[in-house]
């Protein structure tokens, strides 16, 4: 599925977005009415290498994802790149832009991307793909304003099973 790009203003300082959206812990507080199961995969949820499973249940036989941060460019942009689909075979990219608005205020631009290369994932990844995916991110985006703009705490944050906070000097 070709790239979709959407928009949003936050009425937030440009650092508070940055960090709310590099901390995948958090992700399930403005994405949880299509990302289920959302599990961390490093014990470090922020920046460079933070990783995340979760299930998604697209059209196109795309059930679960995972996503790694690759790029974090503080306070302008973050890249996550993963997989999906059938045998983790999809290659998957989200990149996060952020710009200044007029006084204090963020533009979010969010541009998500699947790239199925085997003839069956091409197959199954029927035009209401893009559809689906534009309305759930589109819906995240609204809640991600509302959360930040908040400045409330989105509550419990998603954490590593077994692991020890205080080893890693994790908050």
């Amino acid at each position: 599925m070709g790239p979709i790009s959407l928009t949003i203003t936050v009425d937030a300082p440009r650092e508070r977005v940055f960090d709310f959206l590099s901390d995948l812990s958090r992700r399930p507080s403005f994405t949880d009415h299509f990302q289920r199961e959302y599990r961390l995969e490093r014990l470090e949820p922020a920046g460079l290498g933070a990783a995340a499973r979760f299930r998604v249940g697209a059209p196109g036989g795309i059930r679960y994802m995972e996503t790694v941060i690759t790029e974090a460019d503080r306070p302008h942009r973050i890249v996550e790149r993963g997989k999906g689909g059938r045998l983790d075979r999809v290659p998957i990219q989200t990149m996060w832009e952020l710009t200044l608005g007029s006084s204090l205020v963020t533009e979010v631009t969010l541009t998500f991307s699947t790239e199925p290369v085997h003839g069956i994932d091409l197959l199954r990844e029927m035009p209401r793909a893009g559809h689906w995916w534009k309305h759930r991110w589109s819906r995240a985006l609204k809640r991600l304003a509302e959360v930040v703009e908040s400045g409330d705490d989105p509550g419990e944050v998603v954490r590593v099973a077994g692991g020890n906070p205080h080893a890693t000097g994790i908050r």
